[in-house]
């Protein structure tokens, strides 16, 4: 009898909630409810959108509060979610959703206890929290969701930091981890335009700052950071809403729910998206195209369709944008061209998109859209040659100009893959200095797919004589073994300078690597050098499909900044160690290679060879 009246109940308050829904919640001043007049049993109503644009009622149960979930002094409102919610569970993409009790707003729903759990139990962000956000100054939250901090307990011995990140958390990915009962709701990051190759190498990385790659789209590449017209009447209460990282022919975006909107700043999520702080984030509209019902991890399936502002904070307690306002982000022309074995072009594709500028994110996103776009030509293949080139322009300095060529090795890992970590880690070098941030003003880059592996190893050289004079010419040869086929040979003549002093010196045939490895550790151990020298030492990088011809002398070279100093006498040298430059870190190389002859190749070069020469 007791379970029949519980059940009457039930359904009579059931039917009271569906005959007297509230009206949809709009922009404006809201009344709130505060968390200490929440009590048990409360009737409340969420908004969120299941399908298209519009936001739907979802009753919703106060259960009560829990003391201190949300940290110290931070409790979390407990509710149960009946309508369609029963049916779906609290989705990715639900976060933000607004929960109002008699048309007051509590908060908005941001948390999920467990992820198998039949009952669609919520945790609400109290609205208190969630209006603190704009009270903060730039300062930056200490544990923020970035690539570089994915955990990586597998280290695998790969070039470039951020690339090991990547493949270590794919070596490393479980399907579930122990976690906190209640968590947030997982950001679905929305991939369009991206191959499931790609989501397959890099969402692992992503699973483990709490965000949920899937493959979706866009309904319009937007290509431009500027808030399309009609951007005064977007985002109220209840819709969709994206933070973009990538927009344009690849798009990446974060899909949350609208909390709060007072007519022109915005408050979603309800929880952090990257918990970065101060942001400068473009801020986009979604439409939902169905929400995906699933025990384990139900989702929004969406697209953002056009950016109306931009995000200003990234904070524990959710995100908050501002309308009409744009956020700058890099344009980017990437061009992919395929080479016949005849090296004339057969295809050629252009790829025109924007990326999200921060010192953490930039990097990594560079890395998976160049990855995806060499993934995505049908010529893809494990024996083909990678050869790029890119120019990147930043304001009041020099352009960024560099090259480089990547093929199949010894490494366990794809050539396309080495290529975009090692992309990657220039924008990482540009934004790693502690001095000032880089300004962009645009990337180019142009990649050409080769037939064949091309990668040839210096074995032997000769030259015509050992003995020779200041101002004599030189007459030589070195051979190269190439992955496939016979040996390969190149003359060179170089003139051995009139200033260089007689005895035993050396001339080296070296690989890019051989000349760039001192240079480079000194740029990297040096936490002084500011932009201007970080773009000088980049670009003083040698490319890795050039022979280098070098004279060896037995006299101490200083690389400092982005300086070589070569053929220092001790005593200056000295004077270095021990006087004004100790607080300013500085290597020194026993030995002084001048450069004297670099010889093109197309192919990746490798290995070094030395002849004994004698000055008289």
């Amino acid at each position: 009898m007791l379970v029949s009246r519980i059940a009457i109940f039930l359904l009579v308050a059931s039917s009271s909630w569906a005959q007297n829904p509230m009206a949809r919640p709009r922009a404006g001043k809201v009344e709130i409810l505060k968390t200490s007049q929440i009590q048990p049993g409360m009737k409340a109503t969420a908004w969120t959108v299941f399908e298209g644009t519009e936001p739907e009622a979802v009753p919703v149960e106060i259960i009560g509060l829990w003391k201190n979930a949300w940290g110290p002094r931070q409790d979390i409102i407990l509710g149960k979610m009946g309508g369609k919610a029963q049916r779906t569970n609290v989705a990715g993409g639900m976060s933000g959703s607004p929960v109002y009790v008699d048309g007051k707003l509590i908060g908005a729903v941001a948390l999920r206890l467990s992820v198998f759990s039949p009952d669609a139990i919520c945790g609400i962000t109290p609205i208190e929290l969630m209006l603190e956000i704009n009270d903060f100054d730039k300062s930056r939250p200490a544990e923020s969701k970035s690539p570089d901090r994915a955990s990586s307990r597998a280290a695998l011995e790969v070039p470039h930091d951020l690339l090991q990140k990547v493949l270590s958390a794919s070596a490393t990915s479980q399907l579930t981890s122990a976690s906190a009962l209640m968590t947030p709701i997982e950001t679905p990051l929305t991939f369009a335009g991206f191959h499931e190759a790609t989501l397959r190498e890099f969402g692992p990385l992503l699973r483990q700052m709490g965000l949920n790659p899937v493959q979706g789209g866009a309904s319009g590449a937007f290509q431009s950071p500027t808030p399309a017209p009609g951007w005064q009447n977007a985002l109220q209460p209840g819709d969709p809403v994206a933070g973009v990282l990538v927009s344009g022919d690849m798009s990446i975006n974060g899909l949350g729910t609208v909390s709060y909107n007072d007519g022109r700043r915005v408050l979603a999520f309800g929880h952090p998206f990257f918990n970065l702080g101060p942001v400068e984030m473009p801020m986009a509209k979604g439409e939902v195209l169905m929400t995906l019902s699933s025990a384990f991890q139900p989702n929004k399936i969406a697209n953002a369709t056009e950016i109306v502002g931009a995000l200003r904070q990234d904070r524990h307690s959710g995100i908050l944008g501002v309308l009409g306002e744009t956020a700058e982000m890099i344009p980017v022309t990437l061009q992919v061209r395929t080479y016949a074995d005849n090296d004339v072009v057969e295809k050629a594709k252009e790829f025109r998109f924007h990326v999200f500028v921060q010192q953490r994110w930039t990097p990594f996103l560079m890395m998976v859209t160049l990855f995806n776009s060499i993934n995505q030509i049908n010529e893809f293949s494990d024996e083909v040659t990678y050869r790029f080139q890119g120019k990147v322009e930043l304001d009041g300095l020099p352009n960024l100009q560099l090259s480089t060529m990547q093929t199949s090795g010894e490494l366990p890992v794809p050539a396309p893959m080495l290529l975009a970590g090692w992309w990657a880690d220039k924008f990482n070098r540009l934004f790693g200095n502690a001095v000032n941030t880089p300004k962009f003003r645009r990337v180019d880059a142009t990649v050409d797919l080769l037939p064949k592996r091309r990668i040839a190893t210096i074995e032997t050289a000769w030259i015509s004589t050992s003995e020779t004079t200041p101002g004599a010419e030189l007459q030589g040869q070195v051979f190269l073994r190439p992955f496939r086929g016979e040996r390969m040979m190149r003359e060179f003549k170089i003139k051995i300078p009139s200033n260089l002093p007689k005895g035993e010196h050396r001339l080296m045939l070296s690989d890019a690597d051989t000349l760039n490895r001192m240079q480079s550790a000194a740029g990297l151990v040096n936490r002084y050098m500011d932009i201007p020298q970080t773009v000088s030492l980049l670009n003083q990088e040698r490319s890795n499909n050039r022979l280098y011809i070098s004279l060896v002398e037995a006299r101490p070279t200083v690389y400092a900044d982005d300086k070589t100093l070569p053929g220092l006498p001790q005593s200056i040298l000295n004077v270095m160690q021990s006087g004004s430059m100790q607080n300013r870190p500085f290597i020194t190389a026993g030995e002084t290679a001048s450069e004297q002859l670099a010889i093109p190749f197309e192919h990746v070069i490798s290995g070094s060879y030395s002849l004994k020469i004698s000055v008289k």
